[in-house]
């Protein structure tokens, strides 16, 4: 039977976290699927895992471990349906989760992407994203990230997808150029949603398409590898995707932004992690720059479309923003 939705989920040694992702997707309702496991390197026994315990999982074993983004496309290259959903391992989606992500695509309207309500799996009435949101400086944010669920209980446009739970259609996928590998991991759904609105595809918050998630398995909440991929990905998107006139018009704020971040990650101990990942986005810049230039020649809306999606309020989302994520690292809700 050819599914509607290919679910591609990646894994890197999350072997404990699949029997309740897999039990999960096997509930959807309403939707043919198949489930695609991209296994990128495991040692602890995820591929041995999948072929004894889920015959029904296409498993595709990677040699070593290509990331988020490397692992996602690997999985999409695989997929049958007509969409393609990518779903984190650490998950735990409602029966209705596909149901309520096919029905928020409009594609005749733009609606090409659609985005979950993630809520934290030991907090189910906390929310961990209700899609992302793009800053006008430049950085990225997760929509209403460690607030209560009940303030997005509404179906809405947001800037773009969180890649832990979201849905498009496969052709726009593939239209888009996918993820880009070289950020292995943290805002490549950010850098793939841009991509998007640059072509004139928008995207859409789906209020009842529920997932629960453990939340930063892989990544760590605050860890010198998410501090690094984070700041260094920040600017190759900024610098990659932000149209000509909005990319002058924002530079000065950005450096602000950029001040700012490095304030606060000396004054968390993680200054060594963001000095690296300002050095390694300016040593890949010649590489992003050829990039802007094919992003920014398949580009078909102008940069006025874009400005009004942007949130001016950079200050006060990131320092909740951070407030939230310092406290859960110490296990404080």
């Amino acid at each position: 039977m050819q599914p509607d939705v290919s679910v591609v989920i990646v894994t890197w040694n999350g072997r404990q976290h699949l029997d309740i992702c897999l039990a999960a997707v096997a509930a959807q309702q309403g939707v043919a699927t198949e489930t695609i496991i991209v296994d990128n390197g495991s040692t602890d026994g995820t591929a041995e895992l999948i072929r004894s315990g889920y015959p029904w999982v296409k498993l595709v074993a990677l040699a070593e471990n290509y990331g988020f983004a490397g692992g996602n496309n690997a999985g999409a290259r695989e997929a049958r349906g007509r969409f393609v959903a990518f779903l984190n391992n650490d998950t735990s989606p409602d029966p209705g989760w596909l149901r309520a992500l096919l029905a928020g695509i409009d594609e005749p309207a733009g609606f090409a992407l659609t985005t979950s309500r993630i809520v934290y799996m030991h907090a189910p009435d906390v929310i961990d994203s209700a899609g992302d949101g793009m800053l006008r400086w430049g950085g990225a944010y997760k929509r209403h990230h460690g607030e209560p669920t009940s303030i997005a209980p509404v179906t809405e446009e947001v800037f773009g997808v969180c890649g832990a739970a979201c849905l498009m259609p496969k052709a726009v996928f593939d239209e888009i150029g996918g993820f880009d590998e070289d950020f292995f991991a943290s805002h490549e759904d950010v850098d793939l949603s841009y991509r998007a609105r640059l072509r004139g595809y928008r995207c859409r918050y789906v209020a009842d398409a529920v997932v629960r998630h453990v939340g930063s398995a892989t990544l760590g909440t605050v860890s010198p590898f998410s501090v690094f991929h984070g700041q260094r990905n920040l600017e190759w998107t900024y610098i990659k995707d932000t149209p000509g006139p909005l990319l002058w018009k924002t530079l000065p704020g950005h450096v602000v932004y950029d001040i700012a971040a490095g304030v606060h990650f000396t004054r968390i101990g993680m200054l060594r992690p963001y000095l690296r990942a300002k050095i390694a986005a300016f040593a890949g810049l010649s590489r992003t720059l050829r990039k802007r230039a094919a992003v920014q020649r398949t580009r078909r809306v102008a940069a006025s479309a874009i400005e009004p999606l942007l949130d001016t309020r950079w200050l006060a989302i990131k320092l909740r923003e951070e407030r939230f994520d310092t406290r859960l690292a110490r296990g404080v809700r």
